[in-house]
């Protein structure tokens, strides 16, 4: 029996899983706040007290770059190390990848209803595959073939430093430049860059401010969800403004990456904000910013972007969790 998780920074899933039943089929998933944790032992003894599970081994998905068995979240406090995890549950076998390996992983496998085509293109069979993926941070990461199967491989490409291309970009990176000296893609494209472009355009002179949304502002835990939904119903100038320039941006830095592995397979955008922003990917200022690259302008309009519906991280996780499941128990019958 196994135990998966995806372990985000936001929001921890964990869901437990059969051999007979597969990776679409848990048998008990439920959804954990990852700030009213310690680290991610006290998640998974309160999911297994809760629910009476014993379970042989786990996978998790982490946001972060996985090292030698362990990890340092990027945008949370937590520490995981695949031994000591193990030794402190009980668990015979614990694995962590990292986040967008674990998407990477399912890409492969997932049905035609669960991907939107945002552009259609002419995918190569056997090409190389981008994945983009904008949540409460950015990750992105990549598969290749190898000849008989696609392998996922990680990146932390997403704090690789954001590249203007025009000058109201100019001005918000000097602006975030001053805020923070390193400026990575993810200050702009994610869910925590979303308030960054918020205040640039607002300090910049972009587009006003609204005094009673200030005061929303002012009220809410977490500024991102507002501004988001204030921009998708285009009840805010400013927040209007903070998605457009939030699109664009994603759009030029999901090309940088098809254009860095000639990503000829396919584009899909994952993580919690393409699905909730279809519209704006689909009305063409994502995809003049993608193809825009010169040169190579022609080679990207060829390549397929889709947005990824469904919870990839957690699926990838499973698939991959049981497949090393299924290897153990073969040696042991071999053994």
């Amino acid at each position: 029996m196994l135990i998966a998780g995806d372990i985000g920074a936001t929001n921890t899933r964990i869901a437990f899983y059969s051999a007979d039943g597969g990776a679409r089929q848990p048998i008990v998933e439920r959804d954990f706040n990852s700030g009213d944790y310690a680290g991610l032992e006290e998640v998974i003894r309160a999911f297994l007290t809760a629910e009476g599970l014993t379970v042989t081994a786990a996978c998790f998905d982490v946001a972060g770059p996985v090292i030698g068995g362990r990890v340092r979240l990027t945008n949370l406090p937590w520490v995981i190390d695949e031994t000591r995890l193990a030794h402190e549950l009980g668990i015979q076998s614990v694995t962590l990848l990292n986040d967008l390996k674990a998407i990477a992983y399912a890409v492969p496998w997932l049905r035609e209803q669960e991907l939107y085509p945002v552009c259609p293109g002419r995918p190569t069979p056997q090409g190389p595959i981008a994945v983009v993926a904008p949540g409460t941070g950015l990750g992105e990461a990549f598969l290749i073939w190898d000849g008989t199967r696609y392998i996922a491989c990680a990146s932390e490409g997403g704090h690789a430093d954001f590249a203007p291309s025009d000058p109201l970009e100019g001005d918000l990176w000097r602006y975030l430049q001053g805020r923070y000296g390193h400026v990575s893609c993810e200050r702009v494209c994610s869910g925590s860059g979303i308030p960054n472009i918020y205040d640039g355009l607002r300090e910049l002179g972009y587009a006003p401010e609204s005094p009673a949304f200030a005061v929303r502002l002012g009220t809410g835990h977490d500024r991102t969800p507002l501004i988001l939904q204030a921009g998708i119903e285009g009840t805010d100038p400013l927040c209007v403004k903070t998605l457009e320039v939030f699109t664009t941006a994603l759009g030029a830095e999901s090309g940088n990456l098809a254009v860095r592995i000639l990503a000829t397979g396919g584009v899909y955008l994952a993580g919690g904000i393409p699905p909730r922003i279809i519209p704006q990917l689909s009305d063409g200022r994502f995809a003049r910013a993608f193809v825009s690259k010169g040169r190579l302008s022609d080679v990207l309009s060829a390549m397929p972007i889709k947005v990824v519906l469904t919870n990839a991280a957690l699926f990838g996780a499973a698939l991959y969790g049981l497949e090393q499941l299924r290897q153990a128990q073969g040696k042991e019958k071999t053994a």
